[in-house]
């Protein structure tokens, strides 16, 4: 067991900004199945989390909807309706009646990046979108053509901004999904901004073999200014049964992309690629990249697995910049196929220079 009680990130920006935002919103329920009943399955967020919340990672305003999917029934919360409402972009909410549904997506809901500089798509913590084990589930690409490429610095413009809130993503599968080297089962991100807020990413896939290819939940690359991608109160997993499985990165994947996970939960995630190339690694986050920063805070990261390194987490640093900052965090029992650091166990930190070969980790648990 490694114990950490070092107050070495006191100057983190994070630990400066107050936080009003309530674990789980709503979402989650009493751990059941939310494959045949949407409120089932483990609610979303760290309960045991406390980490502030910056003011960039809060809910979105949602009391001036541009699009509410549904009138009022089940019957008109339709696939077709929540991806045209995608295809406008601006505030999305539903109207699907006063009961938990499941939207079955047919086709991949897609962001247009000319037609507004955001996206919030809000839940009320009463939805769930599920690929039925078909479709990736949410895309957005700003150097994409087909959906419109709105400058010639498309791997750094600062919209679209993507929010999705108070939401369940269930069975997103992007296997095939080769364009930008695939992943994201629930949602592939390139371009632009992006955080999760209140919400819940159940039994995704992608690809289980391919190097760097990986985030059976969320893959992104390119964000802004290499501003962080926020990840606040939400669940990956929770059960068994219930986690991601891709290549790399049962949960989340990256390249060249920082991160900010705050109060949220990864368990029961696994990668399970194998061959040459970066492959088997991060049961529950992939990172790789130059000059990024992954900060952990509030995170319960317990029982995900991978074939070969990093149980947990994966971090590696091609440049040799960058950081790993774990705190206030529990993780246990990743369990990985073949290595790991010395010291640290589920988890893999590696810089290409060979200096400073290890995460920051303050007041966290990791065994």
């Amino acid at each position: 067991m490694l114990k950490s009680t070092l107050c070495l990130l006191a100057a983190i920006a994070v630990a400066s900004c107050s936080s009003d935002q309530g674990a789980g919103a709503g979402t989650g329920g009493n751990g059941g199945d939310p494959n045949t009943n949407p409120v089932d399955g483990p609610p979303a967020g760290n309960p045991k989390g406390t980490c502030p919340i910056p003011a960039a990672a809060q809910l979105e305003d949602v009391s001036n909807p541009t699009t509410v999917v549904g009138d009022g029934t089940p019957a008109s919360c339709t696939s077709d309706a929540f991806v045209n409402a995608v295809a406008k972009s601006g505030v999305i909410t539903f109207s699907c009646g006063p009961d938990p549904i499941t939207i079955k997506l047919d086709k991949t809901a897609k962001v247009f990046n000319d037609k507004g500089p955001k996206v919030v798509i809000d839940g009320g913590g009463k939805v769930t979108l599920s690929g039925g084990g078909k479709v990736r589930i949410l895309y957005q690409d700003t150097c994409d053509h087909a959906q419109v490429w709105t400058s010639s610095h498309c791997q750094n413009q600062d919209t679209p901004a993507l929010t999705v809130q108070n939401l369940t993503f269930v069975d997103g599968n992007a296997t095939g999904q080769h364009e930008e080297g695939g992943g994201g089962g629930a949602i592939f991100v390139r371009g632009g901004q992006f955080k999760v807020i209140n919400s819940r990413f159940f039994h995704s896939v992608c690809d289980a073999t391919g190097p760097d290819l990986g985030g059976a939940a969320i893959r992104v690359l390119s964000q802004y200014n290499n501003q962080p991608v926020y990840i606040v109160n939400s669940t990956f997993g929770g059960k068994e049964g219930l986690g991601g499985v891709c290549s790399n990165g049962g949960a989340l994947s990256s390249i060249d992309v920082s991160w900010t996970v705050l109060n949220s939960v990864f368990k029961f995630n696994q990668a399970i690629g194998s061959g040459a190339g970066p492959a088997g690694d991060g049961g529950a986050i992939y990172t790789d990249g130059n000059t990024y920063t992954e900060t952990l805070c509030g995170v319960e990261m317990t029982d995900n697995s991978a074939t070969s390194g990093g149980g947990g987490i994966v971090f590696y640093s091609g440049d040799g910049t960058g950081s790993l900052i774990i705190q206030d965090s529990f993780l246990s029992n990743n369990k990985s196929g073949k290595f790991e650091s010395q010291g640290y166990p589920g988890i893999y930190y590696w810089t290409s220079t060979g200096k400073n070969n290890t995460p920051v980790v303050t007041n966290s648990t990791i065994e």
